[in-house]
């Protein structure tokens, strides 16, 4: 009983070694030429992974009913991620964090481009000044082409991106859990789901 336990261990870290290779193009929210497939144990398991909004167009009638029949959101539930983002230990764990997946990581010709507006200058001016100095960072990172901008007029999150990844799921299982773990990361949960 117990050798076929560790035999299964065994074989479950064989498997989670063997590296998956992600090749993308993704364009938010507009989602015209969205490709993004796996490749797992050198080319031999290929999933192509499809977006999950249908790419039908549909009508401007059945637009404006799927608009008015929307549940309202109400403002008690609302986040404020910016309060998370003010603790400098939750950001510093963030930043180390996408360093460390940064590192674990090996890139193909990515490519990232990225437009952020809360609809508010002041609270876009606000999350600027978090995120900027990190744009300026990445904008000189020689493994990839690295966008991110302002939008200080309209509430905005557009998306563009491309390129392929190669990675081992064993490592980022490891990294995420040494986020998950902690304490700074649910300082700031608890901090951005208070009211």
């Amino acid at each position: 009983m117990l050798t076929g336990v560790l035999a299964l261990m065994l074989l479950l870290i064989v498997l989670l070694v063997i590296p998956v290779v992600l090749r993308f193009q993704v364009c938010w929210p507009q989602g015209v030429e969205n490709d993004t497939r796996l490749e797992w144990a050198f080319g031999l398991v290929r999933v192509r992974i499809s977006s999950s909004k249908s790419d039908a167009v549909t009508s401007p009638d059945k637009k404006q009913k799927e608009v008015a029949h929307r549940p309202k959101r109400s403002i008690h539930k609302k986040r404020n991620v910016l309060a998370a983002v003010r603790q400098k230990p939750f950001r510093r764990r963030i930043f180390r964090f996408t360093g460390e997946v940064w590192r674990a990581v090996q890139k193909d010709d990515v490519r990232l481009r990225l437009r952020v507006g809360l609809g508010d200058p002041a609270e876009t001016g606000q999350l600027w000044a978090i995120i900027g100095p990190v744009a300026g960072m990445l904008s000189n990172v020689q493994e990839a082409s690295i966008s991110i901008e302002p939008d200080f007029l309209d509430t905005t999150l557009d998306l563009r991106s491309g390129g392929n990844i190669r990675m081992i799921p064993l490592q980022l299982i490891y990294l995420t859990g040494g986020l998950l773990l902690s304490p700074s990361i649910w300082s700031g949960i608890k901090e951005m789901n208070r009211v």
